[in-house]
């Protein structure tokens, strides 16, 4: 399978969200929120499967710049001054392929953890 070719990449500030054209003609809006707690960075991802690290607290992040990377890739510089991502474009693909499970998974983990995608941490109280 031929590597996903990016064709178009719009910041659209207001809603904070990417918008990330490929050349087979889909098109995804991917929250800055989602890339940042999903970044390709070793400080997300670690260096093995199981050195993860769950990125809480993020829910009003903002992506300050979209840097290119050579033909290949883009660094997303994010407010909270993370900018050691580089998202490929087939990262970029499978993140916008597979958002819905992952952000699921995300929130399950979350939950599990006791964390919130709010800055304090802090979460709302039970009815």
């Amino acid at each position: 399978m031929d590597a996903p070719q990016v064709t178009g990449i719009i910041l659209h500030r207001a809603s904070c969200v990417l918008e990330v054209s490929f050349a087979s003609g889909e098109c995804f809006r991917l929250p800055a929120e989602y890339l940042r707690t999903h970044s390709p960075s070793a400080e997300v991802q670690g260096h093995g499967p199981d050195q993860r690290t769950l990125v809480w607290g993020r829910k009003y992040i903002r992506i300050l710049a979209v840097e290119p990377v050579g033909n290949y890739a883009v660094l997303l510089r994010f407010d909270d001054g993370h900018a050691s991502g580089i998202f490929s474009w087939q990262v970029l693909h499978e993140l916008a392929r597979h958002q819905e499970r992952n952000w699921k998974a995300y929130l399950d983990a979350l939950d599990k953890a006791g964390r919130s995608r709010e800055p304090a941490g802090m979460r709302k109280p039970s009815a």
